[in-house]
């Protein structure tokens, strides 16, 4: 039997406690501007690259809903680079470059992410 459903991720919904304070954080990290307009009081689309998106939610949070282990990857060509960036930022850094290939971090609000090169 086929399926009506793609094979295709379109959007990843992550949980955070102040929409506007991780509208300025997100769009810092990724070096996007941050004049975009909240939704609804209470979602914000990330402009990204590619087909996958990233939307902040404020209606979402709860401190036992946030992501404990990365739910998002980010793609970099430098890890090295990305790692002290975001240290250079005093972003909370979950763990070391393992294997020359990622690392992970912590937003604000303690949801989980990933860099790894590509």
């Amino acid at each position: 039997m086929s399926t009506p459903i793609q094979n295709h991720i379109q959007t990843v919904f992550i949980p955070v406690s102040d929409i506007e304070k991780a509208r300025g954080w997100y769009c810092g990290i990724l070096g996007v501007p941050a004049d975009g307009e909240i939704l609804h009081g209470h979602l914000y689309i990330l402009p990204m690259r590619g087909t996958a998106g990233i939307v902040l939610d404020s209606r979402i949070y709860a401190p036992e809903k946030v992501f404990r282990f990365p739910a998002v990857q980010l793609r970099t060509d430098d890890i090295e680079g990305s790692y002290a960036y975001l240290k250079a930022r005093n972003v909370e850094l979950a763990s070391g470059i393992e294997y020359d290939q990622w690392f992970n971090f912590k937003d604000p609000d303690g949801n989980m992410l990933m860099i790894c090169k590509c």
